[in-house]
């Protein structure tokens, strides 16, 4: 007999998506808030905007849908 484990794999939540669903899909994998992983994107954009922007880009590319 085979268990499965449920395990806490990192998606986009499409479901309370704002833009693409990374922030809320980063808030659920580490079970915070929504507003807070937004609040810190944002001050991430503003103190170094090109990596943030790389990095968001790159993980709504690359994270699967929920």
């Amino acid at each position: 007999m085979r268990r499965y484990v449920e395990v806490n794999r990192l998606y986009k939540d499409a479901t309370h998506r704002k833009i693409s669903g990374v922030c809320s899909g980063l808030a659920r994998h580490w079970d915070v808030p929504r507003l807070v992983v937004r609040i810190a994107a944002v001050v991430c954009l503003i103190a170094l905007p090109v990596v943030t922007a790389v990095a968001y880009v790159t993980a709504t590319l690359l994270l699967p849908n929920r």
